[in-house]
């Protein structure tokens, strides 16, 4: 070991964050850039579900909410590209393998919005398990990425009690709110405790990024937290978790659950889900139907540059 490799270790074990012009291991770099561009492109994905019920939102209260919160997401996707590109990752680049399926996004994002309830389903149990996962990430070891979760992570909180707010009102509402509330909780419990990813023991990347510190807990801790944290809920609203294997241990002080359905879960990531193509073909479309901005952008860009290259001399 180099003595750029021993100063680094001294720094993660010293919990000392490490800053982009920092020396770092090329396989740290690559976690990193993997991991946060996993993440950005799981924000940008995400505004689809959602966005395709801004025009059909009940209230207009609820459309401004909603357009407020896909407005969030993208802002999350830009301070994460951002962060990505600290560590000398190209934006073009991580847009071309996300279409071309060589980089991914969470599993969550590839499953449909049948209903309203859907949504506020998103809000509260899917933006629910990110914060779980993301709260930890304020403490990553790499400084840009866990300044950038510190305000994602203020934002998701609003939209998790947003989601909430939503379902509550659903589920005191009529027979037919409540069974449209129930069955939303129904389709998006087990998609949402996928969403940390397979078990310790099948997780390839876990124990590494545990030991750099990029993730603080691992897969089945989080899922464990959110469980706890979100069953509880479920049961106040007056609804069901579809699980008939769940029960509280009272000598643990957690909730015990069922089998996650690792197969379906296999299949998503592999491209298979319900909602895989369409969600990768509205991305595409944008990216190519948005060339002629970036482009525009682009050449504005060098002509400032020019501009005060010219005034200096």
């Amino acid at each position: 070991m180099d003595n750029n490799d021993q100063k680094f270790e001294q720094n993660i074990a010293n919990e000392i964050m490490i800053e982009p012009r920092d020396d770092m291991p090329m396989a740290y770099r690559k976690t990193l850039i993997r991991q946060i561009g996993q993440h950005a492109h799981s924000e940008v994905v995400g505004m689809l579900p959602e966005g395709n019920w801004i025009t059909r939102a009940p209230t207009l209260k609820r459309k401004a909410v909603l357009m407020a919160k896909v407005q969030d997401e993208a802002g999350h996707g830009l301070y994460l590209y951002s962060a990505a590109e600290t560590l000398g990752a190209d934006r073009d680049d991580m847009m071309d393998k996300l279409i071309a399926g060589r980089m991914k996004y969470s599993s969550i994002f590839n499953y449909p919005t049948l209903s309203w309830a859907d949504v506020a389903a998103i809000g509260w149990l899917v933006d629910g398990a990110a914060i779980v996962n993301q709260v930890a990430l304020c403490r990553t070891s790499y400084g840009p990425y866990a300044r950038a979760m510190v305000r994602i992570c203020k934002e998701e909180s609003f939209h998790q009690r947003q989601g909430f707010e939503a379902m509550m009102v659903m589920a005191q509402g009529s027979p037919e709110q409540k069974q449209m509330a129930q069955d939303a909780v129904n389709r998006y419990w087990w998609p949402a405790l996928m969403m940390f990813g397979p078990s310790d023991d099948h997780s390839p990347n876990s124990a590494q990024s545990m030991a750099w510190k990029i993730k603080r807990f691992s897969n089945d801790e989080l899922r464990q937290k959110f469980v706890d944290n979100t069953v509880p809920q479920v049961l106040h609203l007056g609804l069901e978790v579809p699980d008939p294997d769940l029960k509280f241990n009272q000598d643990t002080g957690h909730y015990e659950y069922g089998e996650v359905n690792w197969q379906e879960l296999n299949e998503v990531i592999a491209g298979r889900g319900p909602c895989n193509h369409e969600r990768i073909e509205a991305r595409r479309k944008a990216w190519e139907g948005g060339k002629w901005v970036r482009d525009a952008a682009a050449i504005y860009a060098k002509k400032q540059q020019a501009l005060q290259q010219s005034k200096v001399a």
